[in-house]
């Protein structure tokens, strides 16, 4: 026998298909959202009220309709909850906040050498937490959470680091990272969050693997929208994957050969006294060093791009502090993985820079708190 639908049930999700179709397209009108969605426009008019009054929406205006008539047009109000996103490097902290379309609406980044044993490192994690809220004007009715973004591997439940080599901070808790932040917070896996703020905020990617190029190399598998996580927390490691054997660099995790050790960001910026910025600033003014260099790179990375699509058959995001760079070496890249190619495809059509520069990470440890509020309207 059948489990009987349950009516509530039924009543939330045409709420999420409404508010959602208005998020993706609004202005909209109410005949645009009957014709969207496919419901009744007792169904709509019902739940249009519901969200107005709940602020969630808002009418925007007049929509010119055929025959001379007029009806009104409603968006979301982006800003009735924000939440803020921090990311912890081994340099610095940068700190967004995030509105419900998932843009970043204030950014602040200092430079802050990393340190969870020293209060003063934890003082000014809380500081600019406060300032940014303060900055954005985010009340703390308003407020949903503050994620913490930090470059390991974090529990389900995201209270404990079970894996923070690259900073040697493995066991930290939540409850010690967060001591200045009295609000609402959890930690994320880096990696995830800037893979997941890329995805969520693209209406046309469900299924993508996005490539972290930061001082150290992570990945993340988004599938229908959702991140992957793999049985034990680990999957998207990408930057483990044995690319040669013949390199005798050793990684971070004692071995040597892995992906990491050739295309992290530090291979590039070690050419440039530690400013990436200024390695790119020399190659665009064709330094034949930094060319020779550049070129190196992207051999390895075409390689490892080319294995990522054979494995998954996905969009491949570039991203992390090299893929803020990349856009105008995409042709470059392109080029090198279509040449290793066997299938009967180019690499333009599923390797995409990333969108998100250098607020990602702590955008997309914001937008977790965004996502959950909107599955909740």
């Amino acid at each position: 026998m059948k489990n009987p639908i349950n009516p509530t049930i039924i009543k939330n999700q045409n709420r999420q298909l409404i508010y959602q179709y208005i998020r993706n397209h609004g202005p909209v009108s109410k005949r645009d959202i009957v014709v969207g969605v496919g419901l009744s426009i007792p169904t709509v008019t019902q739940n249009l009220l519901y969200l107005e009054l709940n602020n969630y929406i808002t009418p925007s205006g007049i929509k010119k309709l055929t025959g001379g008539r007029s009806a009104s047009t409603y968006v979301t109000v982006n800003n009735c909850r924000l939440a803020i996103g921090v990311y912890i490097s081994a340099n610095h902290i940068a700190v967004a906040s995030v509105d419900l379309s998932g843009n970043v609406t204030h950014f602040q980044r200092k430079r802050m050498k990393f340190n969870l044993s020293d209060d003063k490192y934890l003082k000014c994690l809380g500081n600019l937490v406060e300032s940014v809220k303060m900055q954005a004007q985010i009340s703390d009715e308003q407020l949903l959470g503050v994620g913490i973004s930090v470059p390991s591997l974090v529990t389900e439940d995201g209270e404990k680091i079970i894996y923070g080599l690259t900073l040697d901070f493995n066991n930290k808790t939540r409850k010690e990272i967060t001591k200045y932040i009295p609000y609402n917070n959890r930690l994320f896996h880096d990696s995830y969050m800037a893979g997941f703020a890329e995805v969520w905020t693209n209406p046309d990617i469900d299924n993508a693997f996005y490539l972290s190029l930061n001082n150290s190399i992570g990945g993340c598998i988004i599938f229908n929208k959702e991140i992957y996580p793999g049985n034990s927390n680990r999957a998207g490691e990408i930057g483990h994957m044995k690319l040669s054997m013949h390199s005798q660099k050793k990684c971070y995790c004692g071995r040597i050969g892995c992906f990491d050790t050739m295309c992290n960001a530090n291979i590039l910026a070690s050419h440039t006294n530690g400013n990436l910025e200024r390695f790119f600033f020399l190659l665009e003014q064709h330094d034949s060093k930094v060319e020779k260099v550049w070129n190196q790179y992207l051999d390895h990375l075409a390689l490892a791009i080319h294995n990522l699509h054979l494995l998954f058959d996905f969009d491949i995001i570039v991203g992390g502090y090299v893929g803020s760079f990349i856009a105008p070496y995409m042709t470059d890249l392109y080029d090198r993985i279509n040449s290793t190619s066997f299938f009967d495809e180019k690499a333009e059509d599923y390797v995409i820079p990333c969108k998100h520069k250098i607020e990602a990470t702590a955008a997309g440890a914001a937008i977790r708190f965004i996502k959950d509020f909107i599955d909740s309207i």
